[in-house]
């Protein structure tokens, strides 16, 4: 079934890159019997109630529609489920601070206006019909959120069957495709990232803004007025497809050349980052420190609103890509996350690498790579795709107990209608989850 997800994925190759990260395991090991309870983890997944929906037969809309989910979920074992709360710049839940997910702009990835986005959008939707265009753009415009708060139905439901809802939040991100930014980028052009050249991203949103960082924290601070038991943030996405590539041939950042940044370098430095190389330390250093600064007030907020509830990142790793399978150097240099400086400050509880790779990366690699960064402060949890059959899951298993890990998250958690035995597969999950 195609969703958002396939249709974005078919330029870039990203099945293939998926099908190399497995094949380094080898031959997977016969499923066995329900493990003893020391031997078991904790198994989690994403879960985007908007991609769900566009599954044939589609789940009822409504809280009919949430237990159907959540009940897969359970079926399989995974203990916590990471709510999907900002689709694009719009949210799934009630919030003051977004719209409600819901039909796009006039200017959208279904409806590009320019000669250029429509070769772009061609180049994304290769292989797929007319027709098949036109219904997901119709099966997406029906979805209006303004009548349905899923996060508060996750909640109420989840909690019903013993599971825990942590609020995932992409935080780095205010639009996803294109057409569907936040109301605050579209009044804020002022504040969108800045590449080298000068160019302004189309929506992305500079956390060294403070305005910027004090808005991201009124975001978190709605979803802290839910019964939520943890935040997910994903630093990962980051917004409108037209920016990539958003890093530079290296690998580095092709952004943060915003104003506050720039006259902060100068005064301290007294170097214009512009006669610079991109990867100078004390340049990417001080591009990173505003994602900083908000990860320092998010733990407050979080703290004082919700004393006990875990706050867990992902993150990327050397091996990591976007877009066009564009190179993305690490996290510090890559992504301006200074993720090593969050362990120390005991800024975050868990963290984990998102499953993309090239290179010659592997999930081994970035698990290995993330555990040295956070220094073995934090929790890092293996990434997995959700598995095609029960040997892929000992595989996946097998490798997260090699490793010493203690979760596996699973991307993502719609995946499981798809699969061809999913009872088989559910059980065999389910036979080594740790609740």
């Amino acid at each position: 079934m195609s969703t958002r997800r396939t249709f974005l994925k078919q330029s870039i190759g990203a099945s293939l890159a998926l099908g190399a990260s497995r094949s380094v395991f080898g031959q997977a090991i016969e499923a066995s019997h329900a493990a003893a309870p020391d031997e078991r983890l904790v198994l989690s997944a994403p879960l985007t109630h908007s991609d769900w929906m566009l599954k044939t037969p589609a789940p009822a809309w409504g809280p009919e529609g949430v237990r159907h989910m959540l009940d897969q979920c359970k079926a399989c074992g995974w203990s916590i489920i990471h709510w999907r709360v900002f689709d694009a710049g719009r949210a799934t839940y009630r919030s003051k601070l977004l719209k409600p997910m819901g039909r796009g702009e006039t200017d959208s990835f279904w409806t590009p206006q320019s000669e250029e986005d429509r070769k772009l959008w061609e180049k994304y939707t290769a292989g797929m019909t007319p027709e098949k265009r036109a219904e997901i753009e119709r099966r997406m415009n029906a979805l209006d959120y303004s009548t349905f708060d899923t996060l508060a139905a996750a909640v109420e439901y989840g909690h019903k069957i013993g599971l825990k809802i942590y609020a995932w939040a992409s935080i780095n991100e205010d639009d996803h495709g294109w057409g569907w930014p936040s109301e605050f980028a579209k009044a804020h052009p002022e504040y969108r990232w800045t590449r080298r050249d000068g160019r302004k991203y189309h929506s992305q949103l500079s956390f060294a803004f403070p305005e910027v960082r004090q808005y991201k924290l009124g975001l978190i601070e709605e979803l802290l007025g839910y019964d939520i038991d943890g935040l997910y943030l994903d630093w990962i996405r980051t917004g409108d497809v037209r920016d990539n590539p958003q890093n530079d041939p290296k690998g580095v950042a092709d952004y943060g050349y915003e104003e506050p940044n720039v006259a902060g370098f100068k005064k301290e430095f007294s170097v214009d980052p512009g006669e610079i190389d991109a990867g100078d330390e004390r340049w990417v250093r001080h591009r990173a420190a505003p994602q900083t600064q908000f990860m320092r007030d998010a733990r407050k907020l979080v703290r004082s609103k919700k004393p006990g509830a875990p706050l867990v990142t992902m993150v990327g790793h050397s091996w990591h890509y976007r877009g066009h399978v564009d190179r993305i150097d690490g996290n510090l240099r890559g992504l301006l996350l200074d993720v090593k400086t969050w362990a120390d400050e005991g800024l975050i509880d868990a963290a984990l690498a998102a499953g993309y790779y090239r290179d010659g990366g592997t999930p081994e690699m970035a698990w290995k790579a993330l555990k040295d960064e956070t220094g073995g402060k934090v929790d890092v949890w293996t990434y997995a795709w959700v598995p095609q059959n029960v040997a892929e899951f000992d595989t996946d298993f097998s490798l997260a107990k090699k490793l010493g890990a203690r979760q596996i998250l699973f991307w993502e958690a719609d995946y499981i209608d798809d699969r061809r035995s999913p009872g088989e597969l559910k059980r065999a999950m389910a036979a080594r989850a740790r609740w």
